[in-house]
This record gives C-alpha cells, structure tokens and sequence, in this order.
C-alpha cells in the first residue's frame, strides 16, 4: 500500500488548517505506509517513508490576465503537475480545491482511487468572489468535479458531512467522518513566556488570545467589536496574518488603530510564529476566543485544548464537536442573517454574546482551570493524529480492496 498526497500547503509553506492537517497525516501515515506528498513549493524531503516534492509556484502568465484569476489558474497549472510525473501510489489523496484537479488527472490517467478531503466547502464561502473575482466560479467548480468523481470524500465533522450531501451529488456511503488531529507533544502546556515578552504583552494581565487568517470566515473584526464590553484588566491578543485581500488587512488595520486608540493592551501580531511561539501564547492566555462565522472543524480550538486552554467559541460548523459546551469552554449561538449568507443576523448582539462569555471565564479563575484540563483530556483521547491516521488507512484499505475485486470481477 502506498499512497500519494496532493496539497498547496505543506512546510514551510502553510498558512491554514488544511497544510497542518496535511503535515501531521502524512507523517503519522508514513509511520505505516509509504507516503508521498506533491505540493506547491520548492520543498524536497526524503524522510523514511516519507516524501516530499514541491511543483512549484511561479508562472509567467500574460500581462493581461486579470489579477483575480492568476490563483485558480495558478492551481490548474500546478495540477496538471502533479499528475504529469510518474505515479506508483495504490491511491491518491487531495486536499482543497486547489488540489483537485490533480486529483482528478490522476484517478483518470491512472486509474486509481481518488479520496477527497473537504476541508471547506466553496459554495459556503461567498466572500471568496472578494479574493478571486469570477475565479472562485473556477474553484467551485473544480471543487465540484473532484467531490463528485471520488470513490470516496472525506467530511472533518458530521456537521461538514451534512453540507456536502445537501450541495453535491454523492451517495451517502461515500461520505465519511475522520476529524482534524491535534499533535499532543508538541500542543501542550509551556512555562516559557520569552516569546510574550518579545510581542510586548504585559505578563501581570491576564489576555484573551486569537489565532488565524486574515478572513472574513475567521470572525476576527466581530473580535475587535467585543472591545467595549470586554473586562478592561483583559488584553487582547491577536496573531493574525495572511490576509484574504489587501483592502481586507487595511479594514483590520484601521479596526485595530481605533481600538488602541481607546484602550491599552490591543495588540496586533502580524507575522506567521513559529509552532513553540504560538504554544508560548496558547498557554499562558486566559482564554482561546474562535469566532469564526463558518468553521467546517477549526482545528485551532484543539490546539488551545492541548495547550489546556478554556476556548470561548462560536456555534457553528463542527465546532460543537470539538469543543464541548461547559465543559472544555462556552459556545455562543450564532443566527445567521440568512440561509447561506454566513453574517451575523445581528452582529451588535453577537460581539456582545461573545464578550460576556468571555467575561465570565475571565471572572472565574478555577473554572478556568477546570476547563483547560478536560480540553486536554479530550484532545489526548479523541484527536490524537495516531487516532485520525488509524481510521485514514482503514479507509485506504478499504478502497484498495474494493478497486482490486473490482480489476479481479473485470
């Protein structure tokens, strides 16, 4: 059994959930399988059973192209790369859409099972027209043709397996449930706290922490608007970058310089961390705010678990199954503004839902604590990436022998 990964992020490239989601899978995999992963990038890795390929980035495209467009295409060029080199894998394995289409060139050239990780879904993301222009038609659709061609598609949360037999054409035994994974050694607990002192926090202040893209998904200028309402011995602490648009970064910008223009202890970090920096800033925060408006999974919340951090987050996609209500943290509801428009219905009285969940948190102390140790407890027995790689090569196999009786029936 061998199988090959297809994926636009991988280190030292990544940027969101899908690249670390793919890094740990394909290194806990090749502790059983052979595994090669074909990505975006310069990168070469031979490690073991593991090996790594960059297809690289760059393309001379004709001045002329509208600039919106230059990503899907970029990703359709990158993936006519993937399947133009030999393949020896028994299946292959995509992750995003930006993937896809070499998934697809290589099931049809190969003949191999194509598995289709849906880390997102593009009908549910309107505010990526605002990033890609009419090629977020071309990522749509290409999502479209590799969802519906796979022999099987995997969901990361039952609420994500939900979305996808309502918006596509699948048949509902191809759909599975195989949750994001959290490393367990290196997301825990830390006393090291050199790396606060170097972003300028104050180490006598407690602070409530977020973590993410610069996206409208990511919920973060509903953060911000939390700020009047907020404990005001609270400071918050965003490490936020890679943003969806320039004019997206200059709206946070401007947010954040009114915001420290009335309060202290706003600040903003604006280069991707390190792994053991951003665990320094899990561990010591108060609390882990995600207030994303569409959050398939939200692996984030499992890391600050790890890092037993009590997670304020809210209600949407499958983050109730990550996060367990009053248990490991506090949910807030979220009323959409309307069927498929991921918006607050009423944005004034979410912020104001998040802060006073917050706020509770920040009043109690022991809760806290309590809190951080269940999120650590349920990340070390249901998320483990020993765990997702386990139930990831039961599917492989499963694949594999139902292609190999179908060759033997032919």
């Amino acid at each position: 059994m061998q199988a090959l990964l297809l994926t636009r992020e991988y280190p030292p490239q990544v940027y969101g959930g899908a690249g670390v989601h793919v890094m740990y899978l394909a290194r806990e995999l090749a502790k059983r399988i052979p595994v090669e992963v074909r990505t975006f990038g310069e990168q070469a890795l031979d490690a073991g059973q593991l090996r790594v390929r960059g297809h690289g980035f760059a393309w001379a495209a004709p001045e002329d192209v509208p600039l919106p467009f230059l990503p899907a295409l970029r990703a359709l060029r990158v993936s006519v790369s993937f399947a133009a080199r030999p393949i020896q894998a028994d299946l292959v394995h995509c992750h995003t859409w930006y993937a896809a289409f070499g998934g697809l060139l290589a099931r049809l050239c190969y003949g191999i099972p194509l598995i289709v990780t849906a880390h997102s879904l593009e009908p549910l993301r309107p505010w990526k027209r605002e990033q890609l222009g009419r090629g977020s038609d071309l990522a749509a659709w290409t999502e479209r043709q590799a969802l519906e061609s796979a022999d099987a598609v995997v969901a990361v949360s039952h609420e994500m397996r939900g979305d996808l037999l309502r918006l596509f054409r699948l048949a509902p035994e191809r759909v599975v449930v195989i949750h994001n994974g959290v490393d367990i050694e290196e997301y825990r607990p830390v006393a090291d706290h050199s790396a606060l002192r170097r972003y300028g926090l104050d180490l006598a202040r407690p602070y409530v922490l977020f973590v993410g893209r610069i996206s409208r998904q990511k919920g973060i200028l509903h953060l911000l608007h939390t700020l009047p309402r907020l404990d005001p011995a609270a400071q918050l602490v965003l490490c936020a970058s890679s943003p969806d648009t320039p004019e997206l970064e200059k709206e946070l910008e401007e947010a954040v310089g009114r915001a420290q223009a009335t309060r202290g202890g706003v600040v903003w970090i604006r280069e991707m961390l390190s792994r053991p920096e951003v665990v320094q800033l899990y561990s010591h925060a108060a609390v882990f705010c995600c207030p994303s408006i569409y959050e398939p999974f939200g692996i984030i919340n499992l890391e600050a678990m790890a890092c037993q951090v009590p997670v304020v987050a809210s209600a949407v996609g499958g983050i109730p199954e990550v996060v367990v209500d009053g248990e490991t943290g506090l949910l807030v509801p979220v009323a959409q503004a309307a069927e498929g428009v991921f918006e607050p219905r009423d944005p004034d009285g979410f912020a104001q839902a998040l802060s006073a969940a917050i706020n509770r948190l920040l009043a109690d102390p022991a809760r806290r604590a309590a809190m951080g140790q269940a999120g650590r407890r349920r990340a070390e027995t249901q998320f483990s990436w020993a765990v997702i790689a386990d139930r990831t090569l039961a599917l492989y196999r499963s694949l594999a022998s139902r292609a190999a009786g179908q060759d033997h029936a032919g």
